[in-house]
């Protein structure tokens, strides 16, 4: 890795977001005019504030761009089924998003296969994961691939570097293993039960950071030059939001680093909406 001495870079979401949800707006209104307007369904079964407060964001974010949304609000897993099932039958809905945390018991894995391929836009269910894996045609998590999407914005070098990922979920960080991998990548995926976490971060050209515990990226934990995308969002106190790493990151020399929030939030949204509107230009 190569130090840069003009010191941190700071990776911010916003502007790359701004793009795709314009792109992905005009696309939806010709899909629209057509007669094909595009259409979201989430599906939510829990009262946690902070899901659905982002439930509620995408759902605005969604109306911006000219894509209808529905919210389907269950308290049970034969309610979170029943609506599954009717949204994969309805020809009017291009995508269908579970919303986590679930209810006691629920799994993931088990629900989210009901939701048929093509509309799994936020590439959720076992298929969706096992083609990712694969190498073959699916939507992406999009909070892995809005990991991506950030490097290569920034213009970060993946091919042949050592990409460090702390946390191994099917949401974030296995996902995002497998789309560094695929870009020729060398990766290391490190876990709760990693021994001596920071000996194997200070190797990594690239670091995701997607573990949920606040702070747990220290400047111990990086080297100069490292790039680090923070996909942590950790309610603090205060009602805001704290990243998986500690800010003082940044003053490692020549360290590239993504804010929370302003981060990989942005560009996640801005990628759902893009799968669907995708999802609706589809023939089938």
């Amino acid at each position: 890795m190569t130090e840069d001495p003009g010191g941190p870079r700071v990776l911010a979401g916003r502007e790359l977001a701004r793009t795709i949800r314009a792109a992905a707006a005009a696309e939806a209104a010709a899909l629209t005019k057509a007669g094909r307007q595009p259409r979201l369904a989430v599906v939510t079964a829990n009262g946690d504030g902070g899901s659905a407060a982002y439930v509620r964001s995408i759902a605005n974010a969604a109306a911006k761009e000219g894509i209808a949304c529905d919210v389907a609000r269950t308290t049970t897993v034969a309610g979170i089924v029943a609506a599954l099932t009717q949204l994969a039958d309805d020809p009017e809905v291009h995508g269908v998003i579970l919303q986590t945390p679930l209810p006691d018991g629920a799994s993931l894995a088990e629900l989210a296969a009901a939701i048929p391929l093509a509309k799994d836009i936020d590439g959720a269910s076992p298929e969706s994961l096992g083609r990712l894996a694969a190498g073959l045609p699916s939507f992406a998590p999009a909070t892995a691939e809005a990991v991506l999407a950030l490097l290569d914005h920034y213009q970060v070098e993946l091919r042949g570097r050592h990409a460090v990922v702390v946390g191994r979920s099917v949401v974030v960080g296995k996902p995002a293993a497998h789309l560094l991998l695929d870009r020729h990548a060398t990766v290391t995926i490190c876990h709760s039960r990693t021994v001596d976490l920071a000996a194997i971060t200070r190797q990594a050209d690239v670091l995701v950071a997607a573990v949920g515990r606040a702070g747990l990226i220290g400047p111990g934990h990086v080297s100069p030059g490292t790039t680090v995308i923070d996909v942590g969002t950790n309610a603090t106190s205060d009602g805001g939001l704290a990243g998986d790493v500690d800010p003082a990151v940044a003053d490692v020399a020549g360290v590239a680093l993504t804010p929370v929030p302003g981060g990989v939030g942005p560009v996640t949204t801005a990628l759902l909406l893009r799968h669907v509107v995708t999802a609706a230009a589809t023939p089938g």
